[in-house]
């Protein structure tokens, strides 16, 4: 697997005006430490912002921006931020950065933590000074052990050049920034959980309200948001908000450019810095490179395992939460899986749904139990042992772990996929279900919750 923000055949270059996220990076892979980053006109946002920003400013810079969290709910950045209390009175604030990256097919995060750790400390230092927080940890993935050995000294760079610690830039500000290491669980991954597992607790989800603006990590106010959201923001305060806008192609209502990908079996699997709104088959025949030869694209998923199956008529959506929306799903991570012709979906699912259903917390019952009861539906047809009206429990559980209808996002996710294979490939759900002998017609009972 690739981790390069090349274009095609060199295509396209890197630079400052296009590619605010991926421009610094060097041609070797290897990370981009202090020297070389302020050579790159790294910190230099930061500088701007604390010599000629108030915190209130900078969080409308954000908001008027459009920055949209790039961890796969999108919700407006800006917005997130003036949840933040204005009553300068409350002087323990925290930022989180949420750096677990365990959906399955994504690695953009990782990418810049490895290669470009600088680059998260000054959004996170910028963000910290726009919302008042003292102290900011980054909540990071247990397996992702090189980018926490490069962001640890990362931040040792910082401390020793002033830039983190007490009185950044003899502005009297003061930002500590800890790096602090998960046990991996994709739970983790809801901010609300998070902030129960950096306490030392059970990561199970929160309800909420209270939202963590008002009340989060022991008690406090808190912001948490994703690590290529935070990557973002000093290019928006180095820049400006019209020349951010304009980076988007026309159509989009995303604003910015996105971390993409394309994993399977493509000829290019990857990682790139495009524009949002291009579409799905720029991304795949372009980029990517297409399937492999001998191999022909059954389905994709355009943003991690979380999002529903798409068919290879939807390449033409342009990739943005409101482009794939389109189409029946969602944009989510922005890094898609092509499925080959090869693949059962009856098997891809019911490994899907063992993952899922592994990594539920385990709180609320629709989860902890509905998704272990697909499991032993899909492993029943995967084996030609499914039974008439398996395919409806399914889909009734489809519905009953929908939106709304669970105490967090984990069993909608993942129940999504599983309902549009359902819709897209039923036949190879059907040709699971056994035989049923003529005396066991009048047996059949149907599940009491499919249709309610």
């Amino acid at each position: 697997m690739t981790l390069t923000s090349f274009g095609p055949a060199n295509r396209i270059q890197r630079s400052a005006e296009t590619h605010p996220l991926t421009w610094r990076l060097r041609d070797d892979g290897e990370a981009v430490w202090l020297d070389e980053y302020q050579a790159k006109n790294g910190y230099a946002a930061a500088r701007k912002a604390f010599a000629d920003m108030a915190g209130d400013d900078i969080v409308q810079t954000v908001k008027d921006s459009g920055l949209k969290g790039r961890g796969g709910a999108g919700f407006p950045t800006g917005v997130k931020w003036g949840l933040m209390p204005k009553d300068e009175s409350i002087n323990i604030r925290y930022l989180l950065c949420n750096a677990d990256e365990m959906e399955p097919n994504t690695w953009k995060d990782r990418m810049l933590m490895e290669q470009l750790p600088h680059l998260l400390i000054e959004g996170m230092l910028i963000s910290a000074r726009a919302l008042k927080t003292y102290r900011g940890y980054i909540f990071l993935r247990g397996e992702y052990t090189t980018a926490a050995k490069h962001l640890n000294r990362a931040v040792e760079e910082a401390k020793a050049a002033g830039l983190l610690g007490k009185n950044i830039l003899g502005s009297g500000f003061d930002f500590e920034l800890f790096v602090h290491t998960g046990a991996g669980r994709y739970i983790c991954g809801e901010e609300t959980a998070l902030i129960n597992s950096l306490e030392g607790r059970r990561a199970n989800p929160r309800s909420k309200p209270p939202f963590p603006a008002a009340v989060g990590v022991w008690g406090k106010p808190t912001c948490v948001n994703n690590v290529e959201t935070l990557c973002n923001v000093p290019a928006i305060i180095a820049d400006g908000v019209d020349w951010y806008k304009s980076l988007a192609r026309d159509g989009s209502e995303d604003m910015g450019t996105k971390l993409m990908g394309f994993s399977g079996k493509v000829k290019n699997p990857g990682l790139w810095e495009l524009p949002f709104g291009v579409t799905g088959r720029e991304l795949f025949e372009d980029y990517a490179g297409g399937m492999r030869d001998g191999y022909k694209l059954k389905c994709w998923q355009p943003g991690g395992a979380g999002t529903g199956f798409l068919l290879p008529e939807h390449l033409d959506a342009q990739m943005y939460a409101g482009g794939i929306a389109k189409v029946g799903t969602r944009m989510g991570t922005g890094l898609a899986m092509a499925v080959d012709d090869s693949v059962n979906m009856v098997s891809l699912l019911r490994n899907m749904e063992q993952f899922f259903a592994r990594e539920s917390c385990g709180f609320c019952t629709p989860c902890r139990d509905g998704l272990p009861w697909s499991v032993k539906l899909l492993m029943a047809i995967e084996n030609g042992q499914g039974q008439p009206g398996d395919i409806e429990t399914l889909l009734g559980l489809v519905g009953f772990l929908g939106p709304g209808k669970t105490f967090c996002a984990h069993a909608p996710g993942a129940v999504e996929p599983l309902g549009s294979a359902i819709k897209y490939f039923r036949p190879e759900f059907e040709a699971g279900i056994a035989p049923t002998r003529a005396g066991d017609l009048n047996q059949v009972v149907t599940p009491t919750m499919v249709g309610a």
